[in-house]
């Protein structure tokens, strides 16, 4: 499922995107996390599949299961 994301330091700085765009995993969560669905995210970036959201979500859920924590400002 990692194929579809990748971390290149010549693409949006570095940040995880989906392999071949420069669309960002923060991006696709950010529409999720805004309750849009999955189709809204395809059809406002049509280079993109189901599947490279569903990379997104896995990738996230793998980040969010590491053994560390990161303090956020509030």
């Amino acid at each position: 499922m990692f194929d579809q994301i990748e971390i290149n330091p010549e693409v949006c700085n570095g940040r995880p995107v989906i392999r071949g765009t420069r669309v960002t995993v923060d991006t696709v969560l950010a529409y999720l996390s805004a309750g849009d669905a999955v189709a809204d995210i395809l059809n406002a970036h049509p280079r993109i599949e189901r599947e490279d959201v569903l990379a997104c979500i896995e990738y996230a859920r793998r980040l969010s299961a590491a053994r560390s924590t990161v303090l956020l400002a509030s």
